[in-house]
C-alpha cells in the first residue's frame, strides 16, 4: 500500500512539473490586453517549443550546407544530414529525460522555480555533483558564445548581398546593435512569435535556395569533384555535425514549456521537418554550381539578385544568447529580479564580446565547423550521452527513473549501448578529425584573410572579374569566375586562387 501511494505522488508531481504559469492564470479574467500578450508573447506549448527548436536548429547554417556538399560530395552530405540528425534528436531525447529527472526530484524537495529558470548546467550539477556541472558550463557557455558570433557573422554577411554599398565589417557593427535589443526578451516563453517568424523565413529560404538553384540551372562547365581532400572532407562533415546540434538551448526550451513531459518527441519532428528544408536546398544549389561553393561559404553569392534573393533574411540571434544571458543574472545575482530594466541593463556586457569576436573571425563557414568539432561534439554529442549513463548506472537509480527506457529501444541495456556508440562515433570522427580539419582549414582562412578582414571573401567593385584562363588543368586550376554564377559583383581573381581546394 505503502509503494502504491509513493507511486500515486511521483505521478502526480511529475505530471505537476512545469505548470507555474497555467496555475498563475487560473481565475485571472481574461482581458483583450492579456489575449494579445498570450498570442505573440507568451508561448510555452508543445507548438512553441517545436516552432522553437525548428527554427533554432538550423537558422544562418542553411546557407552553409551548399558549401559543405561541395566538400563531402552528394552522397556523403546527404548521408551525413540523415545520420547526425538522428543523432542529434537522440541526445535531445537523453537531455529531455535528465531534465524531467532533476526538476522532479527538486521539486519533491519542495525547490520552487517560479522565478528561476533551469539550465543543462544546473542538471548536471543536481545529477553528478559539481565538477560535471563546470565541465557543462564550461563547454556550453563557450558554445552558445560562439554560436551567438556565428549568428551575427551570417546576419551581416546575408545583408551584405542585399545592400552591398557597405562592406561586411559594417554590417557586423549595425547588427551587433540591432541584436543588443534582445536583452529586453525575458525567457524563451516569450519567443513565441520570433521562433513562429524564424521558422517562416528559414522555411522560405531554403525553397527560395531549391527552387532558384533548379530554374538557374547548371552553369557552364560545373564540376562535381568533391570529396576530393580529407581536410575538405572532415571540414564539411562537421559543419553538418554542427547543423543538428542546435539543441545547446533544449534545457531553456523545455522550461519553458507549461508541460515540458511532453518534449520527448519534439525535437525528432523538428528534425524531420528540418531535414526537408536542409536535403532539397542544399543538393539542388550544389547540382547548380558544384565546386564554385568551395570559394563561396555563404549559397546567397552565387544566385542572381532578386526581390526574392532579398527578402530571404533571417535572424535568430536571441536564441543562442538568452541562456548566456542568464547564467550571467545568475553570477550577478540578479537572475529572480523582477524588474526587466535592471535585469536588460545588467545583460548588455554579454553582448560586447560576441560582437567584438564577430569582427575579429568573420570567417562564415570555416567557423561553423571549427565550433561544430571543438565545441557542439562535447556540450551536445558526448557530454549528454556520459551525463545519462552515470546518472542511471546503479540498479536503484534505474529503478527509480521517473521515465524509464521504453520497450522498443532494448530498456536500459539498448540505451547504454546506444550511449557508448555516440561517444566513440563523436569524440573520433567529430571532435578527432573533424577538429584537424576544421582547425586547419580555419587557420588557413587567417592566412589567406587575416584577423579583422573588412569583407570576407569579396573584393571592392571596382576590380573587374579576370577572364578563365584556358591553360589550367583540373588539379591546378582555381574555380573559373564566370558571370554565369549570377550577381557576384565583389569576387576576384585573388580570392578564387587562395581558397581552391589545392590550397587547402
Amino acid at each position: 500500500m505503502a509503494s502504491s501511494s509513493a507511486s500515486n505522488d511521483k505521478v502526480v508531481e511529475t505530471v505537476m512539473a512545469g505548470n507555474y504559469i497555467e496555475m498563475e492564470s487560473e481565475g485571472k479574467p481574461k482581458t483583450a490586453k492579456s489575449k494579445l500578450s498570450r498570442f505573440f508573447w507568451d508561448g510555452g506549448s508543445a507548438y512553441d517549443a517545436w516552432f522553437s527548436c525548428a527554427s533554432n536548429q538550423v537558422a544562418q547554417v542553411l546557407l552553409t550546407l551548399p558549401y559543405s556538399f561541395s566538400q563531402l560530395g552528394m552522397m556523403s552530405g546527404i548521408l551525413f544530414q540523415l545520420f547526425y540528425g538522428l543523432l542529434g534528436s537522440w541526445t535531445a531525447y537523453l537531455i529531455s529525460i535528465l531534465y524531467v529527472e532533476y526538476r522532479t526530484r527538486k521539486e519533491r524537495e519542495k525547490v520552487d522555480f517560479r522565478n528561476h529558470v533551469i539550465q543543462w548546467f544546473e542538471v548536471l550539477d543536481g545529477l553528478l555533483g559539481k565538477h560535471w556541472r563546470n565541465v557543462g558550463l564550461a563547454f556550453n557557455c563557450t558554445f552558445l558564445l560562439f554560436g551567438s558570433v556565428i549568428q551575427l557573422i551570417a546576419c551581416a554577411s546575408n545583408i551584405y548581398y542585399i545592400n552591398d554599398n557597405l562592406d561586411k565589417r559594417t554590417w557586423t557593427y549595425i547588427f551587433g546593435a540591432c541584436c543588443a535589443t534582445t536583452v529586453f526578451i525575458p525567457s524563451f516563453h516569450n519567443y513565441r512569435i520570433w521562433s513562429f517568424l524564424g521558422l517562416l523565413m528559414t522555411t522560405y529560404t531554403a525553397w527560395y535556395l531549391t527552387v532558384a538553384s533548379l530554374l538557374h540551372g547548371q552553369v557552364e562547365g560545373v564540376k562535381h569533384s568533391g570529396p576530393t581532400k580529407l581536410v575538405l572532407y572532415f571540414t564539411g562533415a562537421t559543419n553538418i555535425l554542427y547543423t543538428f546540434g542546435g539543441h545547446a538551448v533544449t534545457v531553456e526550451i523545455m522550461h519553458a514549456m507549461w508541460k515540458p513531459q511532453k518534449f520527448k518527441a519534439i525535437y525528432l519532428l523538428a528534425t524531420i521537418y528540418v531535414l526537408t528544408l536542409t536535403l532539397p536546398s542544399a543538393s539542388a544549389v550544389y547540382w547548380a554550381f558544384g565546386d564554385a561553393l568551395l570559394n563561396h561559404s555563404n549559397a546567397f553569392a552565387l544566385l542572381p539578385r532578386s526581390a526574392f534573393r532579398d527578402s530571404a533574411v533571417f535572424i535568430t540571434f536571441g536564441f543562442a544568447c538568452t541562456p548566456l544571458y542568464f547564467v550571467w543574472e545568475k553570477l550577478i545575482g540578479l537572475h529572480e529580479c523582477k524588474s526587466l530594466c535592471k535585469r536588460a541593463a545588467a545583460r548588455l556586457p554579454v553582448v560586447i564580446p560576441i560582437w567584438f569576436l564577430a569582427i575579429i573571425f568573420p570567417f562564415f563557414g570555416p567557423i561553423n565547423s571549427a565550433v561544430g568539432s571543438l565545441l557542439v561534439s562535447f556540450t551536445v554529442y558526448i557530454i549528454p550521452a556520459l551525463a545519462h549513463m552515470l546518472t542511471f548506472r546503479s540498479a536503484t537509480a534505474r529503478e527509480n527513473a521517473v521515465e524509464p527506457p521504453p520497450r522498443f529501444l532494448g530498456r536500459w541495456v539498448g540505451m547504454f549501448s546506444v550511449n557508448v556508440f555516440i561517444v566513440a562515433w563523436v569524440f573520433v570522427v567529430g571532435f578527432g578529425f573533424g577538429g584537424w580539419a576544421s582547425m586547419t582549414n580555419f587557420i588557413h582562412q587567417i592566412d589567406t584573410f587575416g584577423l579583422f578582414t573588412k569583407c570576407y571573401q569579396c573584393l571592392p567593385p571596382q576590380l573587374p572579374l579576370p577572364p578563365p584562363s584556358p591553360v589550367m588543368d583540373n588539379s591546378t586550376s582555381a574555380i573559373s569566375p564566370a558571370p554565369s554564377y549570377g550577381h557576384l559583383p565583389h569576387q576576384g581573381h585573388h580570392h578564387f586562387h587562395h581558397l581552391s581546394p589545392n590550397n587547402h
